[in-house]
């Protein structure tokens, strides 16, 4: 194919970038030597999962990102939203406020945006400020601090407008809601919690709101990896999310290089254990305690990946249960000194089963590094 042939892929996504509907479309939106450099940089560091959630006003995906943070309770999740990076309007700006696009992407400072994302994605920990709602203008001596995490969820209407936004993600969710339930949602939603009467809400809506929706929310949902209807009721599509996160957070980086290792899933009892035996103040009982405890979980994981066989028994009752059969002729080879202090959970996993020794030497003795070895008599 000759070189200057273009994919049409690359040609239809370049054009279908940010465009003009209303107001100016300033330099922001043309990439930047600063955000390759700092991708380079971030790829050389164990990177977070990125998620970005996008939909329309009042279309539930604060209420999408909760559930997927509920579920994803075994791991660090930090929530990022857009809201949080509106500009501050001025002082006539705000007595103007009623016409005023909040829904437009030149409402928010896509640039700070991207700064603090990239330097959680880096490992990071940032300040992100917090807008006020009724004045229209940042809190100047409020802020939220985030630090880093191993998931990153980026919620807003216009996540998925700037290309180098999108760019940053790992998955992009389009929560899709219909138009009446939103805009029930949103009068709710400001009169309660903004402080607006009904009439300034319809008003806004007929006049910003609904068109930004359809002149640049509607545009970017063909992004997005998963369109979720109905958001927060919409619970199996949720779990199928979070499963595949989880999927993605449990590929460790040894796993990428050599495929037959397995790394077993964190939780909170393991972590707990893990900073008991880190401390240089326990004591010796209950090191060996708690030590002990880990290795069986792993030795109880590996035998999980030996071959099994089906088979078929009769309970007590006089049902038949098909189960499996363990793996027939087991044995353990312990590696002296460091594997002899797992013989004890494998034989408490094992019943009965054979334990052989060798010693090894990484350099090599007169070029032989078996140095000893003593292994069960296969035939016996």
């Amino acid at each position: 194919m000759p070189e200057e042939t273009t994919s049409i892929d690359y040609v239809m996504e370049a054009a279908s970038g940010p465009h003009f509907s209303g107001l100016h479309l300033d330099a922001q939106f043309l990439s930047s030597p600063r955000s390759l450099s700092s991708s380079l940089l971030a790829d050389s560091i164990k990177q977070p999962f990125v998620i970005g959630v996008s939909g329309g006003t009042a279309s539930g995906k604060t209420t999408v990102c909760d559930m997927i943070i509920q579920q994803l309770h075994d791991h660090r999740v930090v929530l990022v939203n857009q809201d949080s990076f509106y500009r501050g309007l001025t002082a006539e700006e705000s007595e103007r406020a009623h016409e005023y696009n909040f829904d437009h992407p030149d409402a928010f400072d896509t640039e700070q945006m991207l700064e603090c994302v990239e330097k959680l994605k880096q490992g990071n920990s940032v300040h992100l400020p917090i807008y006020d709602f009724k004045n229209h203008r940042r809190c100047s001596e409020s802020f939220r601090q985030v630090n880093a995490s191993d998931v990153i969820i980026l919620e807003g209407i216009l996540v998925f407008h700037d290309q180098r936004v999108r760019d940053l993600m790992n998955m992009k969710i389009f929560v899709d809601t219909d138009a009446d339930v939103r805009l029930a949602r949103r009068i709710r939603r400001d009169t309660v919690e903004r402080g607006r009467d009904v009439n300034s809400v319809l008003e806004q809506y007929a006049k910003f709101v609904k068109p930004a929706f359809d002149d640049f929310v509607l545009p970017s949902k063909k992004y997005a990896d998963v369109i979720i209807p109905r958001g927060g009721d919409n619970h199996v599509a949720i779990d199928l999310i979070v499963q595949h996160i989880r999927t993605k957070l449990g590929q460790h980086d040894l796993c990428k290089i050599y495929p037959n290792v397995y790394v077993i899933q964190s939780t909170f009892q393991i972590r707990g254990m893990h900073t008991l035996i880190r401390d240089k103040d326990i004591s010796k009982h209950d090191f060996v305690f708690y030590s002990d405890r880990l290795i069986r979980l792993v030795v109880e994981h590996g035998l999980g990946h030996l071959p099994f066989t089906e088979m078929q028994v009769v309970t007590p009752t006089g049902s038949v249960y098909s189960g499996v059969d363990f793996c027939k002729k087991l044995c353990g080879v312990s590696i002296v000194r460091s594997g002899e202090s797992m013989e004890n959970a494998l034989r408490a996993c094992c019943k009965g089963i054979k334990i052989g020794k060798i010693l090894i030497h990484r350099d090599g003795d007169n070029g032989k590094q078996l140095i000893y070895e003593k292994l069960p008599n296969a035939s016996k």
